[in-house]
């Protein structure tokens, strides 16, 4: 159950209903911070993930003493306290370098959390391309590649995916301009190079890139179209990872009833208008079906039948007349 504050001032009721769960939920807010320790590929590789979504964006610059998979209470206070339901937190560390934790919350809650371990060797940020950047806010369209992305049981790989997918979608529309498809996501996972499953070398590697889509002139009735790379550039390997509880997963999945007519079985309107249902009987019993009696429908008799019955009707009546004779007469001697 998601917990109830009485507002006591207009200011703070005005607050609770923008937080307010929605039919249509307003685009997810991401927050950036680092630990105490991050280095400077970490924070350069935070910086130009905030440049892709600085819309809907917030990044902090002071360091905190947070260990998200030891003790998450700083991250949800964060989470409250700005309104941001996506969490990125860079740190780095002897054993585990260039970190970066994507975090997700359900109510100010922490629903789930996962470790991209950022390869600084192939690093690229944005400024190290010298091409034209797209506009602030556009939507990009996202492309997954890997047979990793597509296991039937939940795993890391399902999750990153899913954490991806929430990180870079931005606000719902029902229509979309062709002209507002600038830029492609495209995120592609290797083969497992060793059947050792605790092995983090014989992970798939996650290949991040960012490309740039322009169309020129073909000389036929649809564009000629070309991509080019405009960062960053990343290489992750996935780390630790935490599962987020089954109950509060299905409470966030919930979706609100609206008051949308909902689509009824076996009914279909015509191109006339009219409404066309079918239904569905089971079998039939023939044997016990009621008829209406009509005369034409009765079976006809045998004249010959007839005839019989008609000879046994005289020969009943003339044994009977004797015996009628015969107590006539005893009626008249007792007088």
């Amino acid at each position: 159950m998601l917990r109830q504050i009485k507002p006591r001032t207009a200011r703070s009721k005005r607050v609770l209903e923008k937080r307010a769960p929605k039919a249509v939920e307003n685009p997810k807010n991401a927050l950036f911070l680092r630990g105490t320790t991050c280095s400077q590929v970490t924070q350069d590789a935070l910086a130009d993930l905030y440049a892709l979504r600085q819309l809907h964006g917030k990044r902090f610059h002071k360091k905190n003493a947070v260990h998200p998979f030891d003790d998450a209470s700083s991250l949800c206070f964060f989470s409250e306290k700005n309104d941001c339901s996506l969490l990125l937190f860079g740190s780095t560390s002897k054993k585990r370098p260039h970190t970066i934790t994507f975090t997700r919350t359900f109510d100010y809650k922490m629903l789930d959390m996962l470790e991209f371990s950022l390869d600084a060797s192939t690093f690229r940020s944005i400024n190290q391309f010298k091409t034209k950047k797209v506009p602030v806010g556009t939507r990009p369209l996202m492309v997954f590649a890997g047979t990793a992305f597509e296991s039937p049981v939940p795993n890391e790989f399902t999750m990153a995916k899913s954490m991806l997918l929430d990180f870079f979608r931005g606000e719902t529309s029902d229509k979309i301009d062709v002209e507002g498809l600038q830029y492609c996501v495209v995120v592609t996972a290797d083969e497992p190079t060793t059947t050792v499953a605790d092995d983090p070398a014989s992970k798939p590697v996650l290949h991040l890139r960012v490309y740039q889509i322009r169309t020129k002139r073909s000389g036929q009735k649809l564009p000629r179209v070309e991509v080019e790379e405009q960062g960053p550039r990343m290489d992750f390997r996935l780390g630790r990872m935490q599962a987020p509880d089954e109950g509060m997963l299905k409470e966030a999945m919930r979706r609100a009833k609206t008051s949308e007519e909902r689509t009824k079985k076996n009914i279909s309107t015509d191109t006339i208008g009219d409404k066309i249902g079918r239904i569905h009987l089971g079998k039939l019993d023939l044997s016990e079906l009621q008829t209406r009696k009509m005369k034409g429908l009765k079976r006809e008799r045998d004249p010959h039948l007839l005839d019989e019955d008609n000879d046994g009707a005289d020969s009943a009546a003339n044994q009977a007349a004797p015996s009628s004779k015969k107590a006539e007469k005893t009626k008249r001697k007792k007088i």
